[in-house]
């Protein structure tokens, strides 16, 4: 027996001072049917023994390298011209094939649900597939996978289109692909990974977000959970400590026969993340491991998720694609995408989806993007539209003329170009007409509208006069403004010579509304705060911020002035005795400022033309002033608040940095003065005047922001001299 086990123990020393030698492998999605990129160097990277040599060869051409002391290896093919099949092998202590590789144009295919969305759900899905024999495309599809690090292996099969495999293709890629490769006659790869319902900020790399600056609240809420990052490692050293002494002080409380103390609790700001939809975690764990791979472009289907934000969709946007680009190194890389479709979104206001769409088509501003416009191919009561062969098509057009140089493609409807006023008429003037414009349907052009000094927006009659078009209204005698497609339902008509659609727009300056010197009460007043709400989100300033001017005052007053998207401006006025004597706390209460009031305030005088709303002086009232997240139960005894709604008697919640409310409450008429809530949601806050007419009377949960054109906050001070 010790004999035998003697020998064993020999046979393990053997074993244990044998090299163990890692096979040479390769990224899991590089495999049989791939397609690699044309005329731009082949990167090929993978892994192998630390110092190994590796050899890698396609058709013709070998290139030679090394692991480094990690194990990795990576080396780049020279450019090629299209062609396939091809044979490409790497060579080390083992050998790997990978047969049937074709050279031609890559793109990734990116986004939620509508890219997401296959070719058996399209229209016309059983002769679609029936007829999609197109062995040169290929298509690889990105399992869902979440990740809080950066992952560097993805495996993933290469599939040849045929119809046994296309029906689980993204249709709005295999349609952009078939188009173009009936055009240019050279193989399509597509890199397919998508996850309906996800936001943008998951499919963003940390180093996106920390390029833009508007987003430096989320770079630094990545920064804060990243181990590797100085502000992790003074943060969890602090906690260390916290808990090393707790621990020295518990065992001491024990030897004393005293109750020991609650443990410090994990800060919550170092948790790594468990939500698919939180910040990076889809670069980390589906885009991450592809960055490199030599590709010609991307196509982008997103933004449902994100509808309710307006222009700082525009702002991630950029985070997006500028941290994509940053990372796979290859310039400026074409981004394509759609605008997303009409759609009825509940019960939100008509008018926030179009500003929107206004910050999906500022994103061209970012050089080398292109947007397609699908308000023609909506289904309003769906939100993922069948219709992906158009959608496909005009993403084909974009990459045809702006990417691959075809002067004789037209690849975008008619843009606005300048606006003039006629008499009792607005011009508006066209680029990319392609030689005309016309109804799709041969009806009278639809979703136009104007807007005069002292009324509301009023449809227009809309008349062609070459690559203008005449607008009017019998109600509107000076128009000042015009907007085209400005509701989440519209579905206009207005098309270019090639049938390409029109997106919505706004032109001209609307009147802004002044009431200041109608109201009596304003007199003797001082300006310390202005605000244009439209501007508001998770960072803003103030237009003008004068609150460090102001000296002693005894009042504070409010002046929201309104104009809504339909009926004539409205405004209301609310000045109160002086609740605090520090000006910098009488603003919106933002975090920074921390501005938490919920109490009383005395001798308030009401001024408004809003229906219903109760005016007059010397009124009793309340203000809920705070940055935290609130609950209905009115914890705080106002009289004749309830415990179960949003209204005029709230709950202070956690966290402090949370929804935020600043309303102000006629607390006899159980009324809402005004409320302004979840500022940092931008064209998704809450805002009204009055009770709101929804399930909330202070507007809670209204994200109705977007639906007021113009909108306005001013805080004034009467001084004490």
């Amino acid at each position: 027996m010790q004999r035998m086990l003697r020998s064993l123990c020999v046979c393990l020393m053997v074993v244990l001072a044998t090299p163990v030698f890692a096979a040479v492998r390769l990224p899991g999605f590089f495999n049989d049917h791939m397609v690699l990129q044309r005329q731009m160097p082949i990167a090929i990277w993978g892994w192998a023994d630390p110092g190994e040599a590796v050899k890698v060869t396609l058709g013709d051409d070998s290139v030679s390298t090394k692991a480094d002391d990690a194990g990795h290896w990576r080396l780049e093919l020279p450019k090629r011209e299209a062609g396939g099949p091809l044979t490409l092998t790497v060579a080390a202590s083992n050998t790997l094939t990978i047969n049937d590789v074709l050279v031609g144009e890559v793109w990734l295919c990116s986004g939620q649900s509508n890219m997401e969305f296959t070719v058996a759900g399209s229209v016309n899905a059983p002769a679609e597939i029936a007829a999609a024999d197109y062995p040169q495309i290929r298509h690889v599809l990105i399992a869902k996978r979440p990740s809080a690090v950066p992952l560097d292996d993805i495996s993933a099969p290469w599939l040849v289109c045929s119809p046994k495999t296309v029906a689980g293709f993204t249709a709005a890629g295999y349609y952009m692909a078939r188009k173009l490769h009936q055009e240019l006659k050279v193989p399509i790869g597509l890199i397919h990974s998508s996850w309906g319902g996800t936001r943008i900020e998951p499919w963003t790399p940390p180093i996106g977000f920390q390029m833009v600056p508007a987003l430096k609240g989320i770079a630094d809420q990545i920064a804060l959970r990243t181990p590797d990052n100085p502000q992790y490692m003074q943060a969890a050293q602090k906690y260390v400590a916290e808990t090393n002494a707790w621990v020295r002080d518990a065992q001491q409380s024990l030897k004393d026969h005293q109750a020991i103390a609650p443990a410090p609790g994990f800060p919550d700001a170092l948790k790594q993340p468990t939500d698919h939809q939180a910040p990076t975690m889809l670069y980390n764990g589906m885009i991450h491991a592809l960055v490199g791979y030599s590709m010609r472009g991307a196509i982008w289907y997103q933004g449902e998720s994100n509808h309710n934000e307006g222009m700082l969709y525009y702002e991630k946007t950029r985070a997006l694609v500028e941290g994509w680009r940053k990372l796979w190194g290859i310039g400026d890389f074409p981004y394509y995408y759609v605008q997303i479709a009409p759609f009825q979104y509940g019960n939100e206001a008509p008018e926030m989806l179009a500003e929107f769409w206004e910050a999906q088509a500022a994103i061209e501003q970012i050089p080398n993007t292109g947007m397609i416009v699908t308000n023609d191919i909506a289904t309003l009561q769906n939100i993922h539209p069948p219709d992906k062969q158009d959608v496909g098509l005009r993403l084909a057009l974009l990459a045809l003329h702006r990417t691959y140089g075809r002067e004789d493609v037209v690849d975008t409807g008619a843009t606005f170009k300048s606006l003039k006023q006629e008499g009792r008429e607005l011009r508006v003037t066209f680029d990319h007409t392609a030689g005309k414009l016309a109804s799709r349907d041969g009806k009278p052009l639809t979703n136009f509208e104007v807007i005069g000094a002292g009324g509301g927006w009023e449809s227009a009659e809309a008349k062609i006069d070459g690559d203008s078009i005449l607008l009017s209204s019998p109600n509107v005698a000076a128009p000042a403004a015009m907007r085209f497609a400005w509701n989440k339902l519209a579905t206009p008509n207005l098309v270019n010579g090639a049938g390409l659609p029109t997106g919505a727009f706004r032109a001209g300056e609307v009147p802004k509304p002044d009431f200041l010197g109608a109201i009596d009460d304003a007199k003797g007043y001082e300006l310390a705060y202005d605000m244009d709400l439209s501007k508001i989100g998770p960072a803003f300033a103030y237009t003008q911020d004068l609150h460090g001017k102001v000296e002693k005052f005894d009042r504070v007053a409010y002046l929201l002035e309104l104009q809504p998207g339909t009926g004539s401006p409205q405004y209301v006025w609310v000045s109160m005795k002086a609740f605090t004597d520090d000006a910098a706390r009488i603003g919106i209460p933002t975090f920074v400022s921390d501005a938490t009031f919920q109490q009383k305030v005395e001798a308030m005088t009401i001024a408004s033309n809003v229906n219903g709303i109760k005016t007059g002086s010397n009124l009793a009232g309340n203000i809920e002033f705070w940055p935290n997240n609130y609950a209905p139960p009115n914890t705080a005894s106002v009289p004749g608040a309830s415990n179960e709604a949003y209204d005029i008697g709230d709950q202070l919640a956690e966290p402090k940095d949370g929804y935020g409310s600043m309303q102000v409450h006629n607390t006899a008429a159980k009324q809402t003065v005004f409320a302004l809530n979840h500022w940092v949601a931008g064209a998704g806050a809450d805002l009204g005047i009055g009770n709101s007419d929804g399930k909330t009377f202070d507007w809670t949960f209204a994200s109705n922001a977007g639906s007021y054109p113009f909108k306005r906050l001013r805080v004034f001070v009467h001084p004490v001299h």
